[in-house]
């Protein structure tokens, strides 16, 4: 039999908590986690899609077919051999890796990638109605690809917006990390 406490206050376990993190910031998190995950040496690019509740849908980062000994691709990215022998013509981008092992629907989905998408992987996105593009770089601005996903967004009504994290979120949760390994 439980005794009861008299004159015990019991909202001492009722106290104010919060997240260190917005959804943003977590999901980005997550597509960054994704593209460590990539085996290319020069540009690893990681992807995360989210549903309206919040829900992540699926991930993917950019890497070759599932299955193939990687081994035989030529992971170099001078595009001045001929493209059978550039990384360009094997590896599949994190978008299109993430909507491959998507289960259901995308529409209205939110997208959380660590490069601006490519022209190629916009036309994707759009094709699966996703809502909303938030990248962590924009490094290929001033390319053609660049203006024409942009474009694609534009016409499809897709928006796009670049998310910055706080330096101190980013030391903070590499803390956390090690805390946990302690």
């Amino acid at each position: 039999m439980t005794e009861k406490i008299e004159n015990s206050d019991w909202r001492v376990n009722y106290v104010s908590v919060s997240s260190q993190i917005n959804w943003d910031e977590y999901f980005m998190l997550q597509a960054m986690l994704a593209s460590y995950k990539s085996k290319d040496p020069n540009t690893k690019v990681g992807c995360v899609m989210v549903d309206a509740h919040n829900h992540q849908i699926t991930m993917g980062y950019n890497g070759t077919i599932a299955g193939i000994d990687e081994s035989l691709i030529p992971w170099g990215n001078n595009r001045e051999v001929p493209l059978e022998h550039q990384k360009y013509g094997y590896v599949i981008h994190s978008e299109a890796n993430a909507i491959s092992h998507a289960k259901g629907s995308l529409g209205g989905a939110k997208v959380y990638v660590t490069l601006f998408p490519c022209n190629e992987c916009a036309k994707l996105l759009a094709s699966h109605r996703v809502k909303e593009i938030i990248y962590l770089s924009d490094k290929y601005h001033d390319t053609q690809e660049n203006r024409i996903a942009k474009k694609i967004f534009q016409m499809s009504k897709i928006s796009y917006r670049q998310l910055t994290i706080p330096a101190s979120t980013i030391e903070s949760f590499t803390a956390y990390l090690r805390s946990l390994l302690s």
